[in-house]
């Protein structure tokens, strides 16, 4: 009985160092040299300045800058607190929030919110809209930076990634790569002679 546990004993105690600790880190690192970027979380930086990623979304306020969809992670985009709102579809509670989501976003020409701009993911993380959403706001944004719709609707369209293979997935447009795109293009607006 002595030599069973002991046998059992130092299974255990084996497969937890190769398994927990060695296969973890052997992975990990043929992920960082393989994969680089994907591997540190797709960071985003200006001006050597870590200022969000690809994979998290954030909060844009304001009317010169496109809007993400609504978050229900913490206090938003919180990625210690991922989840949903998990409330069902007759929940009071949710319709009020996207009640009052609608009424904030619609715009002048009264034409139905996409419903990304009025609801969280399931995650509450999600940096993607779709274009739809997009070009939704571009009305909004043309008026608050004094640009033009065809300007703005030429930069979602240059910024939409299709479907991976042609089949898997939504169309989508990253919300922080689109607002960076747009604060260069308003630089450049400003002054043509930095255009290129």
């Amino acid at each position: 009985m002595k030599k069973t546990i002991i046998t059992a004993a130092l299974y255990t105690l084996i497969s937890a160092i190769l398994l927990g600790i060695g296969y973890p880190l052997l992975i990990t690192g043929i992920d960082h040299l393989l994969f680089p970027k994907q591997s540190y979380g797709e960071l985003i930086t200006r001006n050597n300045e870590v200022i969000g990623s690809h994979l998290i979304g954030q909060t844009f306020t304001g009317d010169n800058y496109f809007n993400s969809r609504p978050s229900a992670a913490g206090t938003g985009y919180d990625a210690t607190s991922s989840s949903g709102s998990n409330y069902g579809s007759t929940s009071k509670a949710l319709i009020d929030r996207v009640q009052a989501s609608v009424t904030t976003t619609q715009n002048a020409s009264k034409t139905p919110v996409p419903v990304d701009l009025v609801t969280a993911s399931g995650s509450g993380l999600d940096p993607d809209i779709t274009p739809a959403a997009a070009f939704y706001q571009v009305p909004r944004i043309a008026h608050a930076r004094r640009l033009s719709a065809s300007a703005l609707t030429q930069l979602i369209n240059d910024h939409t990634t299709q479907r991976q293979f042609g089949l898997l997935g939504e169309p989508r447009v990253n919300v922080l790569d689109l607002n960076l795109a747009l604060d260069n293009l308003t630089t450049h607006e400003a002054n043509p002679s930095t255009a290129r």
